[in-house]
Order: C-alpha cells, then structure tokens, then sequence
C-alpha cells in the first residue's frame, strides 16, 4: 500500500450529505475483485447521464477538479452497505483524503485499509475548508498525517485527531497484509518449531 506522509494539492467541494456507497461506486460495478480500475466508474450516476455523457454540473467534471486529490464532503459520508469497492475507487481516481464531518464507520476503516486518510472534524472547520475549496486548482490544501494538521490555500492551518495505530499504518504503507509481513521472521520460527514438534502435521 503507497504510504501517506504530507499532500499538497486541489481539494473539491462536495457538500452533499450521506452520499453512500452505492453513490460512489454503482452495485453493477462490484463484479471485479481487482483494487485498480475502478476510478473511471466512481462517482458514475451523478458524473454521467445514461447515454454516457459527463454532467458538466458535476464537481469532479468541472475542469478545476478534475486533478482533485482530496475531497471535502458533507456529514455522514460512506453511508449505505460496507463495499470495500468504496475506497478501491476513490483512491484509484485519484483522491487521498477525504474530510467530512461524520463517516459510516465501516467505510471509514476500510479508507485507511487503502491508502486513504479520512478525516472527521466539526462541522464550522468542514465550511471553512469547503469555502477553501470553492476557491478552484489556484486554491491548494495541505493534508500533514505526521502533524495531524490541514492548511489551507490562506494559511489557516486546522488540527485534526486520528487514531495513532491507523496512523502508523498509512505512514508506513502497511495494509493488513503488510502488518503480517512485519511478523514474517517470527512467523518462520514459529512455523519451523512446530515441524520439529509435529512433523506430522
């Protein structure tokens, strides 16, 4: 998994509330067990009309998001079923962070299990980072995992709290599977006695 240290980059507005899985990546989607790939369908009913054609409307279309790599968004985002496909999206699009007032508590930890920093602050913070995004690609935001501190395009600089293990992880790149690796050398030890013990098994 990439690690996440420091991001600078475009933040897009999107202040729509309980936006669920189902929003971000359509049921007809889920048919692949791949994490890559699934960027272009995020998002897809909102993006899209139904003969294909992108909604000019729509933030991630307009041309000063389109290389947006964080996404402040409204309360209760990641609501709705507990779709790791969810997460696999918006980080192949493109997205690293995501701010909101509340998440789905599942959708939540499956982010940090992608690569993905969520971060959840008061709702008066959220309006002063989504004015912030507002601003358009001239306007850039910097997420710091390290000082747990987000600055704005004018220099306000806003703390946030994250749980020091889910921390570790994304600075480290350490997914689940990446965690058992870091035992590997115990693992072998223990896998070689127990062939002693019980060659039979």
């Amino acid at each position: 998994m990439q690690k996440f240290t420091t991001l600078t980059g475009i933040a897009a507005p999107m202040p729509q509330i309980n936006v669920d899985t189902d929003m971000i990546i359509p049921k007809q989607f889920l048919k692949t067990i791949k994490r890559t790939g699934l960027g272009v369908n995020l998002f897809d009913e909102m993006r899209f009309d139904r003969d294909g054609n992108e909604n000019p409307d729509f933030v991630l279309n307009k041309p000063q998001y389109r290389d947006a790599e964080i996404l402040v968004a409204g309360e209760n985002f990641g609501c709705g079923s507990s779709r790791e496909h969810a997460p696999w999206a918006i980080r192949d699009f493109g997205i690293s962070c995501v701010i909101a007032p509340s998440f789905a508590d599942i959708f939540y930890n499956n982010c940090f299990k992608n690569g993905i920093l969520p971060i959840a602050l008061p709702q008066e913070q959220v309006d002063i980072l989504m004015k912030d995004a507002e601003k358009g690609a001239n306007a850039r935001m910097t997420v710091d995992l390290e000082t747990q501190e987000i600055t704005t395009s004018d220099g306000e600089v806003i703390r946030f709290e994250v749980d020091a293990f889910k921390k570790h992880c994304l600075l480290n790149g350490l997914d689940d599977i990446g965690l058992t690796l870091e035992k590997a050398a115990a693992i072998d030890s223990f896998e070689a006695r127990q062939g002693q013990a019980r060659p039979w098994v």
